[in-house]
Parts: structure tokens; sequence; C-alpha cells
């Protein structure tokens, strides 16, 4: 199953967002963001599995959690 990224500007946020995401039922890991993907040198992103994508979206927004951009994981662990 593919996993999914959400960009956050900093660990502040993506531990926020973890955190929103747990009290949902969601699963999320923090992790820093691929090279790749951000502009920002410490830019983190909250991995969540690709079936509980939209559910993330709306806690996230529902709860006020500011997030970026959403990239498919292709790092090693992108697949579960």
């Amino acid at each position: 199953m593919l996993n999914y990224l959400i960009a956050c500007r900093s660990l502040t946020y993506a531990q926020r967002a973890a955190r929103t995401l747990e009290r949902n039922g969601i699963t999320a890991a923090v992790i820093r963001m691929p090279r790749e993907l951000s502009e920002a040198s410490c830019a983190y992103a909250v991995r969540v599995s690709e079936r509980k994508l939209a559910a993330a979206q709306q806690a996230l927004l529902a709860a006020n959690v500011p997030f970026g951009a959403i990239h498919p994981d292709r790092s090693k662990g992108g697949r579960a």
C-alpha cells in the first residue's frame, strides 16, 4: 500500500498534526521531508497511508492544523 507525506513547515507543526491524526484514529509518523521534495532545509512531514489520506486531510482542516503539499512517499519505506 502506498503512503503519502503531508508537508509541515516545522517539527512542531508536524508533531501537532500527528497528535491530531492519532486522536482521530489515523496512524501517523513524523519524518524529515525528503530533500528533493522540500524547499526548506528544516521541513518535516507526516506519513499516512493512502486509504486514510482523505480522512487525514479532513481531520487536519477541522482542527485548524496548517499543512502544505501532499506527496506520494517514494522512499524505501513508502510502501507498507
